[in-house]
């Protein structure tokens, strides 16, 4: 009880120091994902060389067991996975818990439509708020059996297992990017071939890191000429992965110490990153060269230095989850910082766009938000800023916690309530972010 209870204390960030060192990037949130829900696919057995072991990534680990798989961690660094050796009973539904998981919700909306059994998701409160409705059309355009239990677009929904045929569809992901690589990954294991045709596409890059998953698997997706703007695929199914697949350095994740290195003057070197990789946060570090920090590759290893900031104004619809980060570094960059074409966050764990500016406006800084766009001043870019103690918001995101975590390091006095839920992505976000500050 004592532990538990000193876990839910606020989290203090100390002031005044330089993030320096070495940080080995955790393995990516997105691949581990999207390798667990290929296996599901192929129903062959697996090993996930280093994957992520945290909240959401659990999640999906525990809804293969519900689905009759078997799931062995051995020491940390690899999951051994097997498919049920008889299948899952088709009379008996099958209820599966997805917490928050935004991405493993959206994946098996898809998958389980293509697999044989009977299916009900569900989740917390925030994620019966988050949508799947574009998905779950795009798919009874192909014949899934997908029944909302409760409010329209939203969970808890049942899904009638082998029921999503071939054929082409049309699919709108303005509001998320995982409805297209759910709807891909799921093609992979239809009868036969399916077309999807994407009008409209936030967060593309996550797209590729799909393709990528996918060609690892042995799967073939073919990506056809746009016509009129609208994107399009071409699903062939058919899936046959390697025996081991590992899982890359999380580019997300790695923003969050290179982040704290330029906003410190310091210098962190991150172990794990490739320079090429198609994780589209991997272009954050970009950002901060064009903000003014030094950026060195070498192989898969990128050093951060940091300097001056300048404020940039970016446009950040292809990688969402950074936009709490650099609005966590715009107050001490010189001039006004402009995020621009972010309505989608307003659909993530938290509205992210209103959990920043209202945090940050408690911390004394100068915010002004959009129904897309956060324009922040560069307030405390030489000006002191204020040091009295504010215990912020994380509003249950784990970005948000990781981002004000950053303006604490500047901004004195600054505690982050509900620490804990970084595990949802970083379960060793505070250990190395701490151990950085000298």
């Amino acid at each position: 009880m004592a532990q538990a209870m000193a876990q839910e204390m606020p989290q203090p960030i100390p002031s005044g120091r330089q993030a320096r060192g070495r940080v080995r990037v955790p393995p990516s949130k997105s691949i581990t994902h999207r390798y667990l829900d290929l296996a599901l696919l192929a129903r062959r057995p697996l090993i996930v060389e280093r994957p992520l072991l945290a909240e959401d990534t659990r999640l999906f680990l525990a809804a293969l067991a519900r689905c009759g798989w078997t799931v062995e961690e051995r020491s940390g660094e690899e999951i051994w996975l097997a498919p049920p050796a008889a299948g899952v009973p088709s009379g008996v539904p099958v209820e599966i818990f997805c917490g928050n998981a935004g991405t493993m919700l959206r994946f098996l909306v898809a998958s389980l439509a293509a697999l044989p059994g009977r299916w009900l998701l569900d989740g917390v409160a925030r994620l019966r708020e988050r949508p799947v409705g574009p998905l779950v059309e795009a798919l009874r355009r192909l014949g899934a059996e997908v029944r909302y239990l409760g409010h329209p677009g939203r969970v808890p929904l049942e899904i009638a297992g082998a029921t999503l045929g071939g054929g082409v569809t049309g699919l709108d992901a303005g509001e998320s990017s995982q409805f297209v690589s759910a709807l891909l990954m799921a093609g992979l294991a239809a009868p036969r071939p399916l077309v999807v045709e994407v009008s409209a596409l936030t967060s593309a890059p996550y797209v590729e890191v799909t393709l990528a998953a996918v060609r690892r698997c042995g799967g073939r997706i073919e990506t056809l000429p746009d016509e009129d703007g609208t994107r399009r695929y071409r699903v062939v199914p058919g899936l046959l992965p390697p025996d081991r697949l590992r899982v890359e350095g999380d580019a997300s994740a790695a923003c969050y110490p290179a982040a704290a290195a330029a906003l410190t003057g310091g210098s962190v070197l991150l172990e794990g990153l490739s320079a090429d990789s198609p994780q589209g946060d991997r272009r954050f570090l970009d950002l901060l060269a064009r903000m003014g920090a030094g950026v060195a590759w070498s192989g898969d290893e990128a050093t951060v230095s940091g300097g001056p900031l300048q404020a940039i104004e970016a446009d950040l619809s292809a990688m969402p989850d950074q936009v709490p980060t650099l609005a966590a570094l715009a107050p001490f960059a010189r001039g006004t910082t402009r995020i621009r074409n972010v309505a989608h966050l307003r659909l993530k764990e938290s509205d992210r766009l209103s959990a920043m500016a209202t945090e940050l406006r408690r911390l004394g800084a100068e915010v002004e938000e959009g129904m897309d766009r956060l324009d922040i001043a560069g307030t405390w870019w030489q000006a002191a800023p204020p040091d009295d103690r504010v215990a912020v918001d994380t509003h249950g995101d784990h970005r948000i916690a990781m981002s004000l975590a950053l303006v604490g390091l500047r901004r004195p006095g600054v505690l982050v309530d509900s620490p804990q839920v970084v595990a949802k992505s970083y379960p060793a976000f505070w250990q190395d972010f701490l151990g950085l500050l000298r």
